[in-house]
């Protein structure tokens, strides 16, 4: 099993911000908020949380978000010193 971590984060994309008026002046809202999920997983199950997250949370609009993939070298767990895949 392996766990995961969310954060509420500000993000700029192809939505682009909005514009916004305050006393009198319009200015632009370019960092909108987002959400940011992060996991580690072994490699052969990567594809299938890959898969299911697509069909899950695709709506075919600007927003969607987007998956990156990328190697991790290590994982330590700091309490037991457990490396790689035990440490997850």
């Amino acid at each position: 099993a392996s766990g995961v971590m969310i954060t509420n984060i500000m993000g700029y994309g192809n939505q682009k911000g909005f514009t916004r008026m305050y006393r009198g002046t319009t200015y632009a809202v370019n960092l909108l908020p987002k959400v940011k999920v992060e996991t580690v997983v072994a490699d052969d199950a990567a594809e299938e949380i890959i898969s299911r997250v697509v069909k899950e949370i695709t709506t075919g609009n600007y927003g969607d978000g987007k998956i990156f993939i990328y190697d991790v070298l290590d994982a330590v767990r700091i309490r037991t010193g457990e490396r790689g895949a035990d440490a997850l």
